[in-house]
């Protein structure tokens, strides 16, 4: 049967936090002004230079490579599929509507790793409606990855000239941000690439190259998404980085599959597509309908049109970056974020790295001592391996591994829920076992001081769970059916979870 797409109609999403590691953002309030407004907090030093091998030449110009999309046709009784980076045998089955021993190959296939990429696969076709296929934008566009290593923001957005760069927002802490403050903000900490935002804002409101809106809800909800309690920049864009997320993690996962308006319509995503190109495709299903997204995404003035006017081939890009992730990924070894000697809690299983739209790849811990729940720990948060220190700021610690002082490239543990009090410096070097902060209430919504750790990998957020388990100390994640629920597992040893530190939760070194 030959497939198409289902209606669709205009969709909003409101985003749910969960109780100790949800990643809640500040509402804000704009304001606008005639002239520049820069961040109130001064800008980190430079960053060391990567090395050449880490990262695509922004010199060069690397053949354009053509990647048409939508494609409609019929993929007859089969579909012909080559796996990319990041699929694993459970979530192509869920993609397709298989069962995994209906997926057919010339080799067996790890039944929870990595696939290699590149594999010629044959896999029944029981799908009756879905969306054209085709490539829309590769997963290192979307996440903030290595792809994005030579790309300033500021530099960016000062140079278009636009609404954008005379933008301010406060937000309900008084601070004060700059529309390049804000976007850069938002790519950290969804670890969204800064190219795919701001091609976000262009297309939805023209701010990066054009003058204010004169409508006052455009100032408000300059991406659309409308919702009351979420006004300006900084809050829609946080919205559009969730749902981006959502589909992108949903997709690499098997989680999500279609999406679905407030009004009960849906749409089937094409198994073929990668995850890079759903994340936009849901976003913009949720934003226009049935009867707009294709549109949207792939008409004249679209995004795939506007993204490529803005910052050229992404396709030749991501190719000389190369894959986020490969079969040969091995975690480094990792020590549990306290000293030794001290008894901790697990308080919380795999839960969400960020927001809602992040996949499960966060653990909770928490230290055992008698001060008040929320109160600002004596203990210390420790450094889980060597490396630098390459963000400190918003209760939040990046620690980049690789030592080349970049979040978006290699493995990054980020702890999260740490005291503004004693908060390690950015761009600091540490060993393993240093000191980084003290565990707190601070950021988002917490029951209880505890430190929110998680990895990402070439920007990618990994799940605890997953086809890389999160390694501590030789403790080893599992994931329960539940969010926020699980253990942690060493030998025969098991740590289950509890939000109260109740006897069981206990964790050492």
């Amino acid at each position: 049967m030959k497939p198409r797409h289902l209606p669709l109609a205009a969709c909003v999403v409101a985003l749910t936090c969960s109780m100790l590691a949800c990643n809640y953002q500040s509402q804000s309030t704009a304001t606008w002004t005639a002239v520049p407004i820069l961040p109130t907090v001064p800008p980190s030093p430079a960053p060391p230079t990567l090395p050449p091998s880490a990262v695509p030449d922004p010199t060069s110009t690397p053949a354009q490579i053509l990647r048409p999309f939508p494609l409609v046709e019929d993929p007859g009784a089969m579909f012909a599929y080559t796996t990319l980076t990041g699929d694993t045998l459970e979530a192509l089955a869920l993609r397709f509507g298989v069962e995994p021993v209906q997926i057919m190959g010339g080799s067996p296939f790890p039944a929870s790793s990595y696939l290699p990429i590149g594999l010629h696969l044959q896999i029944p076709n029981v799908l009756e409606a879905i969306s054209p296929g085709g490539d829309l934008l590769p997963d290192g566009e979307l996440v903030y990855s290595p792809t994005a290593a030579d790309f300033e923001a500021s530099a960016f957005i000062g140079g278009a000239g636009g609404y954008l760069s005379r933008y301010s927002e406060t937000l309900v802490d008084d601070s004060v941000l700059s529309g390049a403050a804000i976007v850069q903000r938002v790519a950290d900490e969804n670890s969204v690439n800064p190219r795919l935002l701001l091609a976000m804002i262009e297309e939805r409101s023209g701010w990066v190259y054009g003058g204010p809106p004169a409508d006052a809800d455009a100032l408000l909800y300059p991406l659309g998404f409308s919702i009351p309690d979420r006004r300006g920049l900084y809050q829609e864009l946080s919205v559009a980085a969730t749902q981006l997320n959502r589909g992108y993690y949903g997709w690499r996962l098997g989680t999500l599959v279609e999406t679905t308006d407030a009004d009960g319509a849906r749409v089937r995503w094409n198994p073929t597509l990668n995850a890079g190109s759903v994340a936009v495709l849901h976003l913009y299903a949720l934003l226009g309908g049935a009867d707009r997204y294709l549109e949207g995404v792939a008409g004249q003035e679209g995004f795939t049109a506007n993204y490529q006017s803005m910052f050229g081939d992404s396709w030749s890009r991501a190719a000389a970056a190369g894959p986020i992730l490969t079969p040969e990924l091995a975690q480094p070894a990792l020590e549990l974020p306290f000293a030794i000697g001290e008894r901790w809690s697990l308080t919380a299983g795999p839960h969400y790295a960020w927001t809602s739209g992040t996949p499960r790849a966060a653990l909770d811990l928490s230290p055992i001592t008698s001060e008040e729940p929320c109160a600002v720990s004596a203990s210390w948060v420790t450094a889980s391996a060597p490396g630098i220190v390459v963000r400190a700021e918003n209760n939040t610690a990046v620690l980049d591994l690789d030592g080349d002082g970049r979040e978006n490239t290699g493995w990054v543990v980020v702890y999260y829920h740490l005291a503004t009090y004693e908060l390690i410096a950015p761009r600091t070097p540490v060993a393993t076992g240093d000191a980084l902060g003290h565990p707190s209430c601070e950021g988002g919504r917490s029951t209880g001081k505890h430190v929110h750790v998680a990895r990402k990998y070439n920007g990618e957020w990994l799940a605890a769970d997953g086809p890389v388990p999160f390694i501590l100390s030789g403790w080893r994640a599992v994931a329960d059916a539940r969010n926020f629920y699980g253990s942690l597992v060493r030998g025969d040893e098991r740590v289950t979870s509890d939000s109260s530190g109740q006897q069981g939760s206990t964790i050492w070194r």
